[in-house]
């Protein structure tokens, strides 16, 4: 069996202009991901009002799934590490605007403007460190919180993503979570990963790969109008799963959870036995910068009486 790409080389060093031909000019490729992008905006579950979206896709090579967001009449922008994998995409004269960047450094897109993003099978890139610079969890931190930002009020997120194993859906849930987003993991056809998984106990089980099992990580950002639940997962007929097979754990959605931004830590008071002379170090520091600071009296730094 071969190793996925994401093991073998980064992607702006795995997709050269051999890789990223060969792999456009592949038919079951391109099935596979006009599928997986149908289904990811089926995920995004966008209002139904006739106006086309701003959409955000990521990873998005030489423009495969971006074609399925065209052909629904949206708007996108593309963003990909790979600038063989963009030459492609250039010379298909595909409809969206293309960005070569990389996605662990933050994306770079004004406040509030996209109205959702998809990302297909790119997610997991960000887990390995492949250069000395490389610190995983700062660089899904980077591109979480970077994403936050710049969906609007209520957008969502859709990804699908290949983990490794158990420890890498954990990370990337997590800096997901911690950035602000509601959501959880949606898994298809989930009955073709018999006896792997986790339970929704918390219990770990062994992990097994599945090539018809597909993972999606569906994000809100901030408030959402309507029914803001996470979609349920396919079953093996390609039907949403039913109140009954959510009783199995295979067919309900994973680490289902609602973390909202966490608020801002309150700065303490003077307990931490900082005395006078550091507050009036402190106090000419910000003078020097030109803030207006209150002037020194005999109070300053005087510790209040305790109070009964």
């Amino acid at each position: 069996m071969a190793s996925r790409p994401e093991v073998v080389a980064p992607p702006e060093i795995f997709y050269d202009d051999a890789e990223a031909r060969k792999y456009t000019s592949s038919s079951r490729i391109v099935q596979i991901q006009a599928t997986l992008s149908e289904r990811a905006l089926e995920l995004l579950a966008l209002p139904d009002d006739g106006v086309p979206k701003l959409l955000l896709d990521i990873g998005c090579g030489s423009g495969l799934s971006g074609e399925t967001l065209s052909e629904n009449g949206h708007h996108w922008i593309g963003l990909d590490i790979s600038a063989s994998m963009l030459n492609v995409a250039l010379e298909r004269e595909v409809e969206g605007d293309l960005l070569l960047g990389d996605m662990g450094q933050g994306l770079g897109v004004r406040p509030g403007v996209i109205d959702g993003a998809i990302s297909i099978s790119a997610v997991q890139w960000l887990c390995n460190a492949d250069k000395s610079s490389h610190n995983p969890r700062l660089r899904l931190k980077a591109f979480f919180t970077s994403l936050y930002k710049c969906l609007a009020n209520g957008a969502r997120a859709v990804f699908q993503v290949y983990p490794e194993n158990i420890d890498q859906r954990e990370l990337i849930l997590n800096a997901a979570m911690h950035a602000g987003f509601a959501g959880g993991i949606v898994v298809d056809f989930p009955h073709s990963f018999i006896e792997h998984g986790v339970s929704l106990t918390g219990e770990q089980l062994s992990y097994d790969s599945s090539k018809r099992r597909k993972e999606f990580l569906v994000l809100t950002c901030g408030q959402r109008s309507g029914n803001a639940s996470v979609s349920k997962g396919k079953n093996e007929d390609g039907e949403s799963c039913s109140d009954e097979d959510s009783e199995d754990e295979e067919s309900q959605t994973v680490c289902i959870t609602d973390r909202h931004r966490p608020r801002k830590k309150q700065k303490k008071n003077n307990k931490s036995g900082k005395g006078k002379e550091w507050i009036l170090r402190k106090k000419e520091q910000m003078r020097r910068r030109g803030n207006a600071v209150p002037a020194d009296t005999k109070y300053t730094g005087r510790k209040r009486k305790d109070r009964f």
